[in-house]
């Protein structure tokens, strides 16, 4: 049984790491289609409301926001790959340090996705007043891409509910390395007791 947990807990340390490696690819991405179709519709970065399209500012007030997201996405990285340094991945016991850091992971995980679901919706709603009429006309005068669509908004739900099922699996995988170290130090003790 132990051999059992042992791969499927390094399946998850694996998997772990590469959703955070598409996290942070998702917060590098996030402004993508923004930049490609509102950067030009401001005339000058001095007076922001001057546009030719309403609402084309959210480029703009949206940075601090990635900016954010892409520094929480890189410590979200360091701590998957705190689980690699404690050996979490291979350790047959787990010690303290591997308690630490996939607690630290999980709690760090699930305060980023709260934090980033709630900010991406308010942003979803702030894009959705964009004057896509004047977004279109826009566009075909200066022949820059048109989006109107939401999907950089929408893709967080595939991104960051992949991490949440993961650190699910990782918790479901402690209490179950928790009760196997049970059972095995039963084991251990029942075999001490026949021995004398």
């Amino acid at each position: 049984m132990y051999r059992k947990q042992m791969k499927c807990q390094k399946i998850l340390c694996l998997a772990l790491l590469f959703v955070c490696a598409a996290v942070f690819i998702y917060s590098l991405g996030l402004m993508t289609d923004l930049y490609d179709s509102l950067f030009s519709t401001i005339r000058s970065q001095k007076n922001l409301d001057k546009s030719t399209v309403t609402g084309s500012r959210i480029y703009y007030d949206m940075q601090g926001f990635n900016k954010t997201s892409l520094h929480f996405s890189i410590a979200l990285l360091l701590l998957a790959l705190s689980l690699f340094i404690t050996n979490t991945h291979t350790r047959r016991k787990y010690y303290i340090g591997n308690y630490l850091s996939a607690g630290l992971f999980s709690a760090g995980g699930i305060a980023f996705t709260v934090w980033f679901h709630t900010g991406i919706e308010s942003w979803k709603t702030v894009f959705l007043n964009i004057n896509f009429e004047e977004l279109a006309a826009h566009a075909a005068k200066k022949k820059t891409l048109y989006s109107d669509s939401t999907f950089w908004f929408d893709a967080h739900y595939v991104v960051f509910g992949l991490l949440i099922a993961g650190i699910i699996l990782l918790i479901l995988n402690i209490l179950w390395k928790r009760k196997l170290m049970k059972e095995e130090r039963c084991l251990l003790e029942q075999g001490e007791e026949a021995s004398v």
